[in-house]
């Protein structure tokens, strides 16, 4: 396949030494291993050939394959996520990870002098951390079925804009008139964090992919019966009952003059 083709794979990755799976597109795969999230949508993923979307060693086996291939390939710890370097893993005091310190466990990700690493042990007052990533030194194994090689500008369209915006393609619409392209929103989105970063990456993908694409509009529909909706009202809160006033005290006569 040639550089830049956008194909649709399923996949399950392994671990070669323990059989674990780490990563897969195919739930009945995710099922098996404590992966399985309920709230993900398991389907094939995009991948576009020679673009460092995928690990090296995968990337340059997929360039040699063919639609409807079943791969079962091993790749090397050079071609995946490099060798261990032990220079990586650092002793950290405790007291450094604030209010968090006494929280941490073995095997916990944190974030600390702008690194992420895996905290590999605690003892006396300090904190094992693996700068490595936790695959680093393995040989992997990957299961690849090539599903699809998107030919349409649609089909490439819609795959571009769903990778970044992880929503469902059937709640987007796109259109085509000439040279510019039209993307409807689905209203779930409008309040996606980083959109506008997200729309200019989208854009990015879709000048790179679809060459005819000369211009790109997003369109955010309002839709009147839901905007002008009034709100429920919250139940305004009881009034505590104001405190009894203490009686005044009686006034004493003022003593009488004398003559």
């Amino acid at each position: 396949m040639e550089k830049g083709s956008l194909i649709l794979i399923d996949y399950t990755a392994k671990v070669k030494d323990s059989d674990e799976i780490f990563e897969t597109t195919v739930e009945e795969n995710a099922k098996k291993s404590n992966l399985y999230d309920p709230s993900i949508k398991y389907e094939p993923r995009l991948v576009s050939i020679g673009e460092g979307w995928v690990l090296k060693g995968l990337d340059e086996i997929l360039s040699t394959a063919k639609l409807g291939d079943a791969l079962d390939v091993d790749i090397p710890p050079d071609k995946a996520f490099g060798m261990r370097d032990p220079n990586k893993v650092r002793m950290i005091p405790q007291r450094k990870f604030g209010d968090k310190a006494d929280e941490i466990k073995a095997g916990d990700v944190v974030d600390i002098d702008d690194r992420r690493g895996f905290v590999r042990f605690i003892g006396s007052g300090r904190v094992q951390v693996d700068f490595n990533h936790r695959l680093a030194g393995k040989t992997l194994n990957y299961n690849v079925n090539i599903l699809k090689i998107l030919q349409t500008n649609e089909e490439k369209a819609y795959s571009l804009v769903k990778r970044r915006l992880l929503i469902d393609g059937d709640k987007i619409s796109i259109s085509f008139d000439k040279s510019e392209m039209t993307i409807t929103l689905p209203e779930e989105s409008f309040l996606t964090e980083g959109l506008q970063v997200i729309k200019k990456a989208i854009s990015a993908d879709l000048f790179k992919f679809i060459p005819a694409i000369e211009s790109i509009k997003f369109l955010e529909i309002y839709d009147k019966s839901k905007t002008t909706s009034k709100p429920k009202e919250e139940p305004k809160p009881k009034e505590e009952p104001k405190p009894k006033e203490e009686p005044k005290p009686k006034e004493e006569p003022k003593p009488k003059e004398e003559p």
